[in-house]
């Protein structure tokens, strides 16, 4: 039986890129300062996307790059983001 890769529901994630967010340092940032609690500070600053622009496809590739350096093979990274990345809210439509 086939193991389907998701991201732990009990885990609090990046809402654009589906980060760990485990301790507030790499929390994101509103416009008032405060600390965002849907977005990571590597895709969020001031309330808003630090690249307003990027597709869900390129923020893929992206992070791809990132889970291969922590020893995850290509495939699986691959695997994990396209299950992961359209159920986050920022592709999800839910903004």
């Amino acid at each position: 039986m086939e193991q389907s890769l998701t991201l732990d529901q009990e885990t609090h994630y990046c809402q654009s890129c589906g980060m760990p967010m485990e301790n507030a340092e790499v929390l994101g940032s509103e416009t008032d300062g405060q600390k965002s609690q849907e977005y990571c500070m590597y895709c969020y600053e001031a309330g808003e996307f630090k690249q307003p622009e990027i597709t869900q496809e390129e923020m893929m590739d992206h992070c791809t790059g990132f889970l291969i350096k922590d020893g995850m093979a290509e495939e699986e990274a691959r695997s994990l983001l396209a299950g992961s990345l359209p159920h986050l809210k920022r592709w999800s439509g839910q903004q």
